[in-house]
C-alpha cells in the first residue's frame, strides 16, 4: 500500500516537473522570441533612421548650387605710333607694352574670362610698324595682353583689313601663338562658321563679334567670310547657331556708333533691342573711342513677356595716343553672371567698373617724344584714396586730375548696376 502511494506521488511529481519544464520552455521561447523581435525592431529602426538620414542627405545633395562667372571687359586697344615707340627698347630691339599696365593688372586676377577689342592689325616685322590711319602694330602686343590677363580678343572692327587679307591672317596667327582666342575675323569659311564657346564655371557661353564696316575697304572677293559685318539676318543666324550648340549665355561685341560722341545713337539702341529680343544677355560696345552709357535694358515682347540684357554702348579706348576730349577716359568692366542651380535661369547680378585714365607723361611738352613709360593707365580711384590717406605717392596735381576724370567718367557711364533680387 505504501509502495502504491509512493508510486502515485512519484508519478504526480514527474507530471509536475514535466509541466514546469514545458512552462519553462514556453517562457524561454517567448523571451527569446520577444528579444529577437525587439532586436529586429531596434535594428530596423536604426537602419530606417540611417536610410532616412541618407535620403535627406541625398535630397540636399541634389539641390545644385548657383553658378557664378565674372566677365571682365576692356575697350579698344588702339596702338598709335606714339604707343609703340614708347614700348620700344633700343638696346634689345624689342617691344614691351607691359609697363603701361602696371597699375591695373590686379583687376584681371578674379576674371572667369577677360575680353578685349583688338583694333589693330598684327602684320609682322616684314612690313613697317605704322599707326593711324592703317595700323600695323608690333606683334608683341598680343603676348603682353595675354600676360595682362586677357583671354579673348574680339576682332571685327573697321581696321580689320588695314593691311589687307594677308594682314588679317597674320593677326589671327599671332593671336593664336600668344594663346589668345578670338572672334570676328576668319581665315576660312570653316573658321567663320565656328562659334567661340567657353565654359564659365558651368555656364556655357558664346562670344560673337560684329562691325559696321572696314573703312571702305571691300571684303576680298571669294573671302567675304573674313570679317563679320553687322547684318541682322547674319547676326540672328549666328545667335541661333550658338543656341543650337548649347549656349546658355550669349555675349556680343558690337563695333558701332559715332566716333567721339558720349551718347549712343538711335541705331545702337535699335540694334541693342534686336540683340536682347534674340536672347543676347551681354552687349559690349566699341568704336566711338570715348565712353558711352551702360544700362540694363528690358524689352517687352509681342506676347507680353519681357527679356532683359546688359549693354554698354561704348567702352572707349583701353589705350591709344588720342588727345581729343574724353578719349583718354576708359574703364575695366566687370559683369557678374549667375545661373540658377535649380531652374537654369541666367541673370546678371551686377555690372561694375574701375575708372581708368590713359595718362601721357609728355603731354604739353613734346607729344612725339619717345619718353620712358610715357603712357600709363592710371587707377584714378586708388590715386584719390592714397592721396587722401596721406601716402605721398601722388602730388596735388595728379590728385586733382584724378578727381576731375573720375567725375567725368561716372557722369558719362552712369551708376554701377546691382541686382538686389539675388
Amino acid at each position: 500500500m505504501e509502495k502504491q502511494i509512493h508510486k502515485k506521488k512519484k508519478k504526480k511529481k514527474q507530471k509536475l516537473n514535466y509541466k514546469r519544464v514545458v512552462i519553462a520552455i514556453f517562457l524561454a521561447i517567448v523571451i527569446v522570441f520577444g528579444i529577437s523581435e525587439l532586436v529586429y525592431t531596434i535594428t530596423h529602426l536604426n537602419v530606417d533612421n540611417g536610410d532616412n538620414n541618407e535620403n535627406i542627405a541625398k535630397v540636399e545633395e541634389k539641390i545644385p548650387e548657383d553658378s557664378i562667372a565674372n566677365i571682365v571687359a576692356i575697350g579698344d586697344t588702339l596702338c598709335h605710333s606714339q604707343n609703340f615707340k614708347d614700348a620700344y627698347n633700343s638696346q634689345t630691339g624689342t617691344y614691351d607694352f607691359s609697363p603701361m599696365f602696371k597699375y591695373i593688372t590686379k583687376y584681371f586676377e578674379d576674371a572667369t574670362v577677360a575680353v578685349g577689342n583688338l583694333e589693330a592689325t598684327l602684320a609682322g616685322p616684314s612690313r613697317p610698324y605704322t599707326g593711324y590711319p592703317t595700323f600695323n602694330t608690333p606683334e608683341a602686343l598680343a603676348t603682353d595682353l595675354k600676360e595682362l590677363g586677357l583671354d579673348i580678343m574680339t576682332t571685327a572692327n573697321n581696321h580689320a583689313l588695314d593691311i589687307g587679307y594677308t594682314g588679317l591672317v597674320s593677326t589671327l596667327d599671332y593671336l593664336d601663338a600668344a594663346g589668345l582666342e578670338h572672334t570676328g575675323r576668319a581665315r576660312s569659311q570653316e573658321e567663320q562658321n565656328k562659334i567661340l564657346l567657353k565654359d564659365l564655371n558651368g555656364i556655357k557661353t558664346a562670344f560673337l563679334s560684329f562691325t559696321y564696316g572696314t573703312n571702305g575697304i571691300p571684303l576680298p572677293t571669294g573671302k567675304e567670310y573674313c570679317v563679320n559685318l553687322i547684318d541682322k539676318d547674319f547676326i540672328k543666324q549666328k545667335i541661333d547657331q550658338a543656341k543650337e550648340e548649347g549656349a546658355e549665355l550669349i555675349c556680343v561685341s558690337m563695333h558701332w556708333g559715332d566716333e567721339y560722341k558720349i551718347k549712343q545713337n538711335a541705331e545702337q539702341e535699335e540694334l541693342a533691342k534686336f540683340l536682347i529680343e534674340n536672347d543676347v544677355k551681354v552687349i559690349l560696345g566699341c568704336h566711338p573711342h570715348v565712353l558711352e552709357p551702360m544700362e540694363m535694358k528690358t524689352i517687352t515682347m509681342e506676347d507680353g513677356t519681357t527679356k532683359t540684357g546688359f549693354v554698354i554702348y561704348s567702352m572707349g579706348n583701353f589705350f591709344s595716343a588720342q588727345t581729343y576730349e574724353n578719349t583718354r577716359n576708359t574703364l575695366i568692366l566687370n559683369v557678374q553672371i549667375r545661373k540658377n542651380g535649380q531652374t537654369g535661369e541666367i541673370t546678371i547680378d551686377n555690372a561694375t567698373y574701375t575708372p581708368v585714365y590713359v595718362y601721357d607723361n609728355n603731354l604739353g611738352q613734346n607729344p612725339n617724344a619717345n619718353g620712358q613709360d610715357r603712357y600709363e593707365l592710371l587707377d584714378i580711384e586708388t590715386i584719390i584714396k592714397e592721396y587722401e590717406a596721406g601716402s605721398g605717392n601722388w602730388n596735388t596735381t595728379m590728385y586733382n586730375l584724378a578727381k576731375t576724370e573720375l567725375e567725368r567718367t561716372v557722369k558719362i557711364l552712369g551708376p554701377e548696376i546691382f541686382n538686389t533680387e539675388n
